[in-house]
């Protein structure tokens, strides 16, 4: 390997725009490591940079647009009156799936460091009695969803520079979980470089690497073009994109009610919803402005446009985003150009780093500054989107923080899946003695209805028991 030149023209860009300190080592790296860091360096928009870093870039008035939000479009839990009933919706979410129009996005780019679990987030056991990982969980779920409809259901997975590595290796090891060649991808989303909070200039992870964050969700898009992905997409037949998180075990898998909902109503993104359960929840609050469908962030939404009430007391802002939509094919490629046109959004987060002598250091608070897009801001580029709403006991129950944070724990996790699983037993006449848990594999039964005709006669379930 021949020694690499430091580019003359890239030292006086770094000088430019004052980032000298990302080669300050360079005299004493190896070729191996000189090569690294110039290919990371020549992949840096330094304009762009400096534009976040100064806050240059948009900055939405969060007031102004609070003040003209509205609720959503939206389709209701049990409401008798709305166009399209939850038959007809749900017969033609299934004719999609039968005609292989349907594939799954499963965004999982997180580490488990909130968990404890220094390791890709789909990999964390969460299942309560069989421990099978989040994404054993997802796979699960999809291949009994397939196997219902005769149809095979491609998967793609994003995931990040953090993650890709430990996710491929895991599903060699585990025989793709079942899944045929043909039906999984899995595809690495785009970085983006972390920031000093005060002084703006960009860190350094090691002498030879410049501290990296995935780009967030929003680089959902860009990495499915570059990856040849819709293209891809398209050639399969595939219509519909249905897209969600890893750490929601709750997710319905490609649920043919809310596909036909997005299919029927010609909506190009639709957003599945829950109600939230008090004005300050932190969730996205998925509004209405100005006729577009788009979404606050609860830490951009001022608290007093979140505690705005109807005539009866309930929440105005009432609908909390769950990170599940359904995409049209042909809109995300009709709005691929606009991919590097969505807002980026700042997250002030302790970012290990070097300092000027080399020294590695640990910060406890905030010292950075990572820079994320996210894929709900594609939501007012769409010519018609729609928002439906989930229960939150059977869609939403995310593993985000370690046993002891207040919410979205294992444990708490792990009690929605038991409790879900329990009312799907209780409706085919079963009863269960206090205190035991049960987990129903999907293969075992997708539903309730699926469980009723699992059920032969009624059982008295005394000790923890796995269907499977």
């Amino acid at each position: 390997m021949s020694e690499p030149v430091l580019p003359d023209a890239l030292r006086i860009e770094l000088g430019r725009y004052d980032q000298l300190q990302l080669i300050a080592f360079w005299d004493s790296l190896s070729s191996v490591e000189k090569h690294h860091l110039l290919e990371q360096l020549q992949q840096i928009d330094f304009v762009e940079m400096q534009r976040l870093a100064t806050g240059a870039d948009y900055a939405p008035n969060w007031a102004e647009l609070a003040a003209k939000a509205a609720p959503p479009p939206a389709i209701r839990l049990h409401d008798s009156t709305a166009a399209i009933s939850a038959a007809a919706a749900r017969a033609a979410g299934e004719e999609a799936l039968r005609s292989g129009r349907v594939a799954m996005i499963l965004a999982a780019g997180g580490q488990g460091t909130r968990l404890g679990f220094d390791h890709p987030k789909g990999l964390f056991p969460i299942a309560p009695l069989s421990n099978r990982t989040l994404f054993e969980m997802h796979v699960d779920r999809l291949r009994a969803v397939g196997k219902r409809y005769g149809v095979k259901i491609p998967l793609f997975i994003m995931t990040s520079p953090a993650t890709d590595h430990e996710t491929r290796e895991f599903f060699l090891r585990h025989h793709h979980l079942g899944l045929s060649q043909d039906e999984l991808t899995i595809f690495c989303q785009g970085s983006m470089p972390a920031v000093d909070s005060v002084t703006g200039k960009i860190l350094l992870a090691s002498q030879s690497e410049i501290a990296l964050s995935p780009d967030g969700h929003g680089g959902l898009l860009s990495a499915l073009n570059k990856h040849g992905l819709l293209h891809q997409a398209s050639h399969q037949g595939i219509d519909y994109f249905f897209y969600a998180q890893v750490d929601n075990p709750l997710v319905p898998v490609a649920d043919p009610e809310l596909m036909g909902y997005h299919i029927l109503a010609r909506s190009e993104m639709t957003t599945q919803v829950v109600q939230k359960r008090f004005a300050l929840e932190k969730v996205g609050n998925v509004v209405s402005i100005d006729g577009k469908v788009q979404i606050i962030e609860y830490s951009d939404l001022p608290p007093a446009f979140a505690e705005q009430l109807n005539a009866d007391g309930s929440l105005k802002l009432w609908a909390g985003n769950i990170a599940v939509h359904v995409f049209d094919v042909a809109f995300l490629r009709r709005v691929v150009q606009h991919a590097h046109g969505l807002p980026f959004h700042r997250a002030k987060k302790p970012v290990p780093h070097i300092d000027a002598l080399g020294h590695l250091i640990q910060p406890s608070t905030a010292n950075a500054i990572k820079f994320e897009r996210f894929i709900f801001d594609l939501l007012p580029l769409a010519n018609k989107a729609i928002v439906v709403e989930g229960d939150a006991r059977e869609v939403f129950a995310p593993v985000k923080n370690a046993n002891g944070a207040p919410t979205d724990t294992p444990a708490a996790t792990q009690s929605a899946l038991i409790a879900l699983h329990g009312e799907w037993l209780k409706s085919a006449g079963c009863t269960i003695a206090p205190g035991i848990k049960v987990e129903i594999h999907p293969a075992w039964a997708l539903d309730a209805t699926e469980v009723q005709g699992r059920v032969e006669k009624p059982l008295h379930i005394s000790s923890d028991t796995y269907f499977a």
